[in-house]
């Protein structure tokens, strides 16, 4: 059996010191109607009071005699009070994510150097840091500079072979690595291990509001959490660098003494010959460059974090894609800045 409710309750206000009657009526329709009323008498209104009108639709239950009371209109009176502002151009818009994301890298890199020229540096936190970046990292950076190191090797033994040119063997590979190689692939294993480990931390803990919880006690998120993880990056990646280089080279003169036949003299001689000093110190240069490229961008992903966990894990993937992204791009330009012209290391090895 279905039945129809009609609520309509009526305010009356008549002056501010009289009573108040409250009159309303509800009308059962169906088999069975009625009609009831009530009134009820109350101390002088000072305040009018908004009115309300609501039309409900109850449908009986059959199953368990419990009815169902779904709200089909309702209008709200404020008063007379204007609904809302007159709406602007721009009053609907915002920023797309990617826009202040970007922004906010530039931010936070002016934040860190700031601080950092201050002197307001968490040292513990920095070491901590620094040991995680550097130390914990090395078995991996130095596995893949060696792989790495022995595919470029088998690659320029062949052709230079067949050129008979053998004594620039040494010189090539010194200069891919000092110049390109350490730097870069360095740079891509502190980005997938390190960058998204940043990430993946500060996001946790900017959806789980430890963040704020840090500004509550006095302490700046910036100086505890981004500026010792930026510190300590730009310190590692230039040491990691060099390590990588020394033992690219490494494994490039013994994979060429055992399957070539090419002496390990010949090939650290070739490459002592083609060395400049300007080649380490760029390669480290280039390394600090992007090892500041990631820890900045992986905490500026990390602290504009939303979404609870599968915001989480987009920010830790988007972060080790710009990262990336970044790298190659800073790598080209300080390229075209440091090497210009025709160059003349490779005439002392031929």
């Amino acid at each position: 059996m279905r039945t129809a409710y009609q609520l309509h309750p009526i305010c009356y206000f008549p002056s501010r010191r009289s009573s108040s009657k409250y009159h309303g009526s509800v009308k059962l329709g169906g088999w069975y109607s009625r009609q009831i009323g009530f009134t009820r008498s109350d101390r002088s209104q000072r305040f009018l009071t908004p009115i309300r009108k609501t039309r409900f639709f109850v449908i009986s239950s059959t199953d368990d005699g419990y009815v169902y009371a779904p709200l089909l209109e309702g209008e709200h009176n404020t008063n007379n009070a204007p609904s809302s502002e007159p709406e602007t151009f721009f009053s609907g818009w915002s920023p797309p994510r990617f826009l202040w994301r970007g922004l906010s890298v530039l931010v936070l890199a002016g934040q860190v150097i700031i601080r950092t020229l201050k002197g307001k540096v968490h040292w513990r936190n920095t070491i901590q840091q620094l040991e995680r970046v550097g130390p914990k990292s090395v078995g991996v950076c130095l596995l893949t500079s060696a792989f790495v190191g022995m595919a470029f090797t088998i690659q320029f033994v062949r052709e230079f072979t067949r050129l008979g040119l053998n004594r620039s063997i040494g010189g090539v590979l010194a200069l891919a690595f000092s110049r390109e190689l350490s730097p870069v692939v360095t740079s891509i294993v502190i980005a997938g291990r390190i960058g998204s480990a940043f990430a993946a931390e500060l996001g946790t803990m900017q959806v789980s509001e430890q963040t704020d919880t840090l500004r509550v006690l006095g302490s700046s998120p910036t100086d505890y959490l981004v500026t010792p993880r930026v510190i300590a990056t730009s310190l590692a990646l230039p040491f990691l660098t060099l390590m990588c280089f020394t033992i690219g080279m490494a494994s490039s003169a013994l994979l060429a003494d055992s399957v070539y036949g090419i002496s390990i003299n010949i090939i650290l001689d070739s490459a002592q010959r083609a060395l400049r000093p300007w080649d380490i110190i760029s390669a480290m240069i280039k390394s600090q460059v992007f090892g500041m490229i990631i820890s900045v961008v992986s905490c500026a992903w990390g602290v504009t974090t939303m979404g609870g966990a599968k915001g989480v894990g987009e920010s830790t993937t988007s972060a080790v894609v710009i990262s990336l992204v970044g790298i190659f791009m800073a790598d080209f330009a300080l390229s075209y800045c440091f090497f210009q012209g025709a160059g003349d290391s490779l005439k002392n090895c031929v």
